[in-house]
């Protein structure tokens, strides 16, 4: 990669790993790590999902792999702008193919269709007000064709496409679009950032059905808030903020 950017000049490239995000939380430990620093797996044992969910991946078939980030310069509230950062990186570098209907499905997937082709997953650490660092975990199917019947809405670039991609191609082109929309984060373009999530939200102002707080609801989402929470309004004009856990899509 271009030697000037920060994401992505010091990639460890790791056989197997139990996590890469563990094995990224480990770097900050010791210190031994720099931002921007990328470890990669072409195995994870214990790959990390959101909540107690699993990532599930094929041995070598895709990307699997976790950035550090340094960002002090953003506030605590507004941690949830990190997330539609990495959501749009990953949505500018599937643009490259001219795949049509890419989405993102609230809080940090990454869907063609109705079919999920990436998650995220950031753990971060906050001193006081402000971020100390940022562990961006994502995991991208870039080669697998089989999945688990665990996954039955699981898609890949090469079940799109019908062909194989080279894996360090594939991440350095997405790194590069993170480090873009990095650098607008830095610069504080929020209602960029914003607007252009919003246009790409899953689903977007389409009443629909929601399991909410485990009791069925028609709603329509118009919005994450500041906190990164899902704002859906239902039908009788009510508005409720949603957390990860509150609700659930029926897709």
């Amino acid at each position: 990669m271009n030697n000037s950017r920060t994401i992505g000049e010091n990639i460890i490239y790791l056989s197997e790993v139990n996590s890469t995000n563990l094995y990224a939380s480990q770097l900050i430990k010791d210190n031994k790590f720099s931002e921007g620093t990328v470890v990669v797996a072409q195995n994870q044992t214990s790959g990390k999902g959101q909540a107690e969910n699993k990532w599930v991946s094929e041995n070598g078939k895709n990307l699997t792999f976790s950035v550090i980030l340094t960002p002090v310069f953003l506030s605590a509230e507004r941690q949830f702008l990190l997330s539609k950062i990495v959501s749009l990186s990953i949505i500018d570098f599937l643009n490259k193919f001219s795949i049509l209907d890419i989405s993102i499905k609230w809080p940090n997937d990454i869907y063609v269709g109705n079919k999920k082709i990436a998650g995220i997953l950031i753990e971060n650490s906050i001193k006081g007000l402000k971020y100390d660092t940022s562990i961006v975990g994502i995991g991208l199917n870039i080669n697998q064709t089989q999945f688990s019947a665990d996954i039955p809405n699981a898609t890949s670039l090469k079940i799109l496409l019908n062909k194989d991609f080279d894996l360090k191609e594939c991440l350095n082109s997405l790194l590069e679009k993170l480090e873009t929309w990095y650098d607008q984060l830095k610069l504080q373009n929020y209602q960029l950032i914003d607007d252009e999530y919003l246009n790409s939200i899953y689903n977007f102002n389409k009443f629909l059905p929601y399991i909410y707080m485990y009791q069925k609801i028609t709603a329509r989402i118009i919005g994450v808030n500041k906190y990164g929470k899902l704002q859906l309004e239902k039908e009788d004009n009510t508005i409720i903020d949603c957390d990860f856990r509150e609700i659930e899509f029926t897709i």
